[in-house]
């Protein structure tokens, strides 16, 4: 049943994070992901398709049915990945309904597994329930065009995601925020750095010296979205 889907977690579940979407909350980063995620390579970019079988996915799993396979290619396309869910409010804005990912390289062939997740195991939020998959939008982000080492200011705001490494004290610090994040919050360069700095878990000053030791990759996200209807007059079109 659903309660099977959701024990079973992508393998590294301690790297599934829930990203902030258009908030600001906590991350959990695991170390040397910047340069894991910069190995990866470049990725597919994203497409109808990856939130077409997220939605197959988890409409499988509400009606207690086998999950559908992801196309062999997908095994072979590794990077990290985001998987959103979006209603619609009263004002015909969407709204987010869960959202979880993975910023270290995952396997596209995965992407059903974060599906669930994000349908049913974003602590924010209830699972999500049948009836409300018509009223659904769903975003699936690939994480691509990774650069750097570069310096803590080298990034373009709404562009491009950063991740900020650094060391002080005898630890290592870490965090990201995805490219959307900057601009919601109308911050500066060195807003979203401190504000990125404080996420990492560091209560020290945020000073000349402590950016000039900050190591910063961005990146940039390929977004695709679909609707639940798009999903099921593509279905009937098959």
């Amino acid at each position: 049943g659903l309660h099977r889907v959701l024990r079973k977690k992508p393998r590294e579940a301690q790297r599934v994070v829930v990203p902030t979407c258009s908030l600001v909350a906590p991350l959990a980063i695991g170390d040397g992901m910047a340069a894991a995620a910069r190995r990866a390579g470049e990725p597919a970019r994203a497409a109808v398709e990856h939130c077409f079988h997220a939605f197959a996915t988890v409409q499988a799993a509400l009606a207690k049915r086998a999950a559908p396979a992801s196309p062999a290619a997908w095994d072979d396309i590794e990077c990290p990945y985001f998987v959103t869910f979006n209603t619609k409010a009263r004002d015909g804005s969407w709204v987010l309904r869960g959202c979880i990912g993975c910023l270290s390289p995952r396997p596209l062939s995965q992407l059903g597994e974060y599906a669930n997740l994000a349908a049913f195991g974003d602590r924010r939020f209830d699972p999500i329930a049948e009836h409300e998959l018509p009223g659904l939008q769903c975003c699936v982000s690939l994480l691509v065009d990774y650069e750097g080492p570069l310096a803590w200011n080298d990034f373009e705001i709404k562009k491009h995601g950063i991740i900020i490494d650094f060391e002080s004290g005898g630890r290592k610090f870490s965090a990201t925020y995805l490219p959307e994040v900057a601009h919601e919050q109308g911050w500066d360069h060195r807003e979203t750095v401190a504000s990125l700095v404080r996420k990492s878990g560091y209560r020290g000053a945020v000073d000349e010296a402590l950016l000039g030791g900050i190591t910063l990759t961005r990146y940039q996200s390929s977004k695709a979205k679909a609707t639940h209807a798009e999903f099921q007059a593509a279905m009937g079109a098959r």
